[in-house]
């Protein structure tokens, strides 16, 4: 996978439309395409042009480099495979075949061999508890498979789709055409079977010719511990269905993490704050905390500041490949002052505030400090 942002590689800008990221392309692709460029590591440039053309030109994927770059891809990325299989549109107009240029139509495949089903995504929807310990989820989501009646050939049982006899099976027409080039061959879409290179004079009442219909599927997945909101969960051959043959696509799951009441997530650490009162932080106190196990003790100091910073050791979320490693509980203590005190309460303040006189002195330690020690500054 290339190490350059796509955008740059095509030179296009993040909101450049389908238009303008297909012009783009189609330049780079001249330029830079093996049987025709003499520069320089040009297979190599194509290889990238490719891979950057294969994620922007397809929305959900773009969608996804947009909000993650390239890991959140995960195993989708462009990727460099045969222009003649992914991107036959384009290398059928740039390409073609140019007759005494080189351009080999040998290496092309036919547009009826087998491809890989398209992909799916869907969001689940954990508590934080889940997202946290992992657990086994109902999904409910829709995608095509072949039909049940004609067994995916679009034919009316009892009928059997015949060749075509436009394209002679190919599912490609070819047309010839002398430009100030010289003569090119341009390869299309048989017009007569759009691409599949069999008739059907009888289409199936449930599909209606086209082999595949839409189910409702629920399947229970283990979703692991120590996810997190934009993780992808990938469920192979759980995706559209291959074409001629082709494998199934993929599934992706895209988790989001509904917020706790009292919880929140900083990598692997979970950050509580905990009120104290005067006294407790004054004098020193045995509090009980909520953990995601349940509860736990925390011993206060005396003489506890605002902003003090304790560590629960291993009482935090589990790293999602290695179960042996989990980050820690980080408890913030804020003491809290009262708004309202009953008379007895106001009489030993007065007291105290006395006993302690009224000279004040500025902090050693500020607020930036404060953030700093909480987060590792």
């Amino acid at each position: 996978m290339s190490n350059r942002d796509y955008y740059e590689v095509l030179g296009v800008g993040r909101n450049a439309s389908d238009d303008e990221i297909k012009a783009a392309f189609r330049k780079l692709a001249r330029q830079y395409h093996p049987d025709v460029s003499k520069e320089e590591h040009a297979e190599e440039k194509f290889k990238e042009i490719n891979e950057a053309y294969g994620v922007l030109s397809d929305s959900d994927k773009r969608a996804r480099y947009d909000r993650f770059g390239k890991e959140g891809l995960g195993g989708m990325g462009g990727g460099y495979r045969d222009y003649s299989a992914d991107f036959s549109d384009i290398f059928e107009e740039i390409l073609g075949g140019f007759g005494g240029f080189g351009f080999s139509s040998g290496r092309r495949q036919p547009r009826n061999s087998p491809r890989r089903g398209r992909d799916l995504q869907m969001q689940v929807t954990l508590t934080f508890e889940e997202a946290v310990f992992g657990v086994e989820k109902e999904i409910e989501f829709q995608r095509d498979e072949t039909c049940s009646r004609c067994n995916g050939s679009g034919a009316e049982p009892g009928t059997t789709p015949v060749r075509c006899s436009t394209c002679n099976g190919q599912g490609e027409v070819r047309q010839v055409r002398q430009t100030f080039l010289g003569q090119m061959v341009q390869t299309a879409t048989c017009p007569t079977c759009n691409g599949r290179g069999e008739t059907i004079s009888s289409p199936c009442k449930t599909c209606r010719g086209t082999g595949l219909e839409r189910k409702n599927v629920k399947k229970k997945v283990q979703i692991p511990a120590g996810v997190d909101v934009g993780t992808q969960i990938r469920l192979n051959n759980e995706g559209g269905p291959g074409v001629f043959g082709g494998p199934s696509g993929s599934l992706f799951l895209v988790v989001d993490v509904k917020p706790h009441q009292f919880f929140k997530r900083r990598d692997l650490d979970i950050l509580l704050n905990l009120d104290i009162n005067v006294a407790q932080a004054a004098l020193g106190a045995e509090v009980t905390i909520p953990t995601m196990e349940g509860e736990d003790k925390l011993k206060i100091p005396a003489g506890t500041q605002s902003g003090k910073i304790f560590h629960v050791k291993g009482k935090g979320v589990p790293h999602v490949r290695n179960k042996h490693q989990r980050g820690d509980e980080i408890v913030i203590v804020n003491v809290a002052i009262p708004t309202k005190l009953t008379k007895e309460q106001r009489e030993l303040f007065d007291k105290l505030a006395e006993s302690l006189g009224t000279t004040v002195k500025p902090q050693e330690k500020g607020f930036l400090d404060w953030l700093n020690e909480a987060f590792g500054g």
